[in-house]
């Protein structure tokens, strides 16, 4: 084949295989159990599936959806919004479908940073963050949650704001830690913001697996902060369907215009027939939208099953994640830990420091517990041998 000679110039010189990818590999390669990456063995529930191959086998609705997406769907995250958090999003102008809550998060990126922009996240952070705001020449500035607790330093992050803050990127829940932002939480993010153009992005993918009589706070809760924020959500996260890569964007008309523009020349339109098949699931199964029960069995089974180990559990309140401290097995650097885990021990797990831009490694790693009852069982009678 031939071979490219000139030079190029990359634009992520410090980017490569993502760990994610990385770890599933290397669990494919050698059989191993994979509690690695995000995303559950099994399937969505039949009755979404069967509305699938309903609308598939339709003759007339395979081409392009609107660019914003099906309308009937925006009308029913609309009604699903108001009823959720008490705020409503006009289906027209406030709601965008796209292929997934990253490529939602990205499109806002670009549409709300500029060169010499500056960008608060906080960290661990999910790694599509910084690549996307590095590739509009903006800058993104840290906040590191504090280990084990994961809590935020509010007078840390005021001191952090000046003229060049443009936006400030969340994660609640958190993925990796499991944790959530409180209601205090966003009072504070609230009176930081208040007198300026800062803008808020917020990642809510998870927003339906919180646990322990906890409720999400979608900022959509708190209307001074919904009136300047983009929110993004998840149908994978929420429909066992990761890899249908479909989502949608919540946000003020001004903003949303705003992230279209740049949208509709990276995707334009997300899959047509999953659009009516997820509009009438939710319109007739929205009940089973709220995951509580359902993952926190889980959750339950699979860190009562750790209990014997010589894991040190930080027990998640939200997501499908759990931390595993490993510091009473080893001191090998994370990344060499979740490695020998694979290869010794054949089950796969995410190095937390991946999640940090200095790699701070506070010896522990993330396991996902989106997995039947026998997969977790088997990996936690492996894990409590290691």
């Amino acid at each position: 084949m031939p071979i490219f000679t000139g030079e190029i110039k990359t634009k992520l010189p410090n980017v490569s295989e993502s760990i994610f990818s990385k770890m599933s590999r290397l669990c494919a390669e050698k059989g191993a159990i994979n509690l690695a990456q995000g995303f559950p063995d099994f399937g969505p529930d039949k009755a979404l599936l069967s509305l699938c191959e309903y609308y598939f086998k339709k003759t007339n609705i395979h081409q392009y959806a609107p660019m914003p997406g099906l309308f009937s769907l925006r009308e029913t995250i609309s009604s699903l919004t108001y009823q959720w958090y008490s705020q409503h999003y006009n289906a027209d102008t406030e709601i965008t479908i796209v292929p997934g809550a990253t490529a939602g998060i990205y499109a806002a990126i670009t549409a709300l940073l500029h060169e010499g922009d500056e960008i608060i996240i906080f960290e661990p952070a999910y790694d599509s963050y910084t690549p996307a705001i590095r590739l509009q020449g903006a800058k993104p500035i840290y906040v590191t949650l504090q280990h084990p607790s994961y809590k935020i330093d509010w007078e840390q992050v005021r001191k952090l704001i000046n003229f060049k803050t443009k936006a400030i990127l969340i994660n609640t829940p958190n993925n990796p830690t499991g944790t959530i932002f409180n209601s205090e939480d966003m009072r504070h993010l609230e009176e930081l913001i208040k007198n300026t153009d800062i803008v808020l992005i917020s990642d809510e993918v998870y927003e339906h697996i919180v646990f322990d009589g906890y409720e999400h706070q979608s900022v959509a809760r708190y209307p001074k902060l919904a009136e300047r924020s983009i929110i993004a959500s998840s149908f994978g996260k929420t429909l066992h369907a990761t890899g249908w890569k479909i989502g949608y964007l919540l946000g003020p008309e001004a903003l949303m215009k705003e992230i279209r523009k740049v949208y509709q020349f990276m995707v334009f339109s997300v899959n047509s027939p999953l659009q009516y098949a997820i509009t009438d699931y939710l319109n007739t199964y929205s009940d089973k939208i709220n995951l509580t029960k359902f993952y926190g069995d889980k959750r339950k089974l699979f860190l009562e099953a750790l209990k014997p180990s010589r894991f040190k559990i930080l027990a998640p309140y939200a997501t499908y994640f759990a931390l595993l401290d490993y510091s009473k097995i080893s001191q090998d650097k994370d990344t060499v830990f979740a490695e020998w885990l694979i290869d010794q021990h054949l089950v796969g797990a995410i190095p937390t420091s991946v999640f940090y831009k200095d790699h701070l490694d506070h010896k522990c790693i993330r396991v996902c517990f989106a997995k039947s009852e026998e997969t977790l069982l088997k990996a936690a009678d492996i894990l409590c041998k290691v």
